[in-house]
């Protein structure tokens, strides 16, 4: 006999219970990571780091130092520089949100990215989410193309960033929560933007466009096929922007 809590226990009964108890299944590390950060922010965070590594050792296979990963041939082709945009390489309107000067500019930017878009993943559901990311790194990218110097380099996930943030503060406006905290880390960062290097265009940009896009998102809840087309409208009318009027500029002087 086996003693139990109570009494005792035959074996073979011991052994009945235990093949018909189901053990407890183990949640894997990743698993557990994208339960709390959510699947599609771990997900961009790992392409930021990707791009950053090919970068380096691009620069370090030209000769430069991995960590001068701005000095690579695949950064050059892939940063956004308005002139070459103009002249027939739309890709870097986008590519470049995915690039990043340095390993601190890298980490502050995926540290931010981990913060808040985790929460806003959690609140708009994952299509959303990526329809927000890279709407508002669109919108940033398209204020440096209207406004910006057209033969500066411009790189970094800041545009997407302050995206989030611009949505993050409109949700927590239509839900009646405190906003001082958001606004007051707005003004810290827009004060930051003003800052030599850094690129003010940008973040005013994607914070205007990511902000824009949750009030349409607010708008239009419940109602997918409204936000889908929202979506696809804001897309359009940012490349009209930055591809056609900043073309047409180049053309007349």
């Amino acid at each position: 006999m086996i003693p139990a809590s109570v009494g005792f226990q035959c074996p073979a009964c011991v052994h009945q219970g235990a093949a018909t108890t189901r053990a407890p299944r183990r949640t894997s590390v990743i698993r557990g990571a994208a339960a709390r950060w959510g699947t599609v922010t771990l997900s961009l965070i790992a392409i930021n780091v990707v791009m950053f590594l090919v970068t380096a050792v691009s620069a370090g296979l030209a000769g430069s130092a991995p960590l001068d990963n701005f000095r690579s041939p695949v950064f050059a082709e892939l940063s956004q520089y308005p002139l070459a945009v103009e002249f027939g390489q739309p890709w870097r309107l986008l590519t470049a949100a995915f690039l990043h000067i340095g390993l601190l500019h890298l980490a502050l930017n995926m540290l931010a990215l981990l913060i808040f878009g985790s929460e806003l993943e959690r609140q708009l559901g994952r299509w959303r989410y990526v329809g927000l990311y890279l709407v508002s790194a669109l919108g940033g990218s398209t204020a440096i193309q209207l406004f910006g110097d057209p033969l500066r380099p411009v790189a970094g996930a800041s545009t997407a960033i302050y995206g989030l943030l611009g949505a993050l503060g409109v949700l927590m406006l239509v839900r009646r929560q405190d906003i001082r905290g958001i606004l007051v880390l707005l003004a810290i960062n827009v004060f930051i933007s003003f800052l030599p290097g850094v690129s003010l265009l940008g973040h005013l940009g994607g914070l205007v466009t990511g902000a824009a896009l949750a009030g349409l998102f607010v708008l239009t809840r419940r109602r997918a096929a409204l936000q889908a087309v929202g979506i696809a409208t804001f897309v359009g009318v940012l490349l009209v922007l930055a591809l056609g009027v900043s073309t047409l500029t180049v053309v007349t002087l």
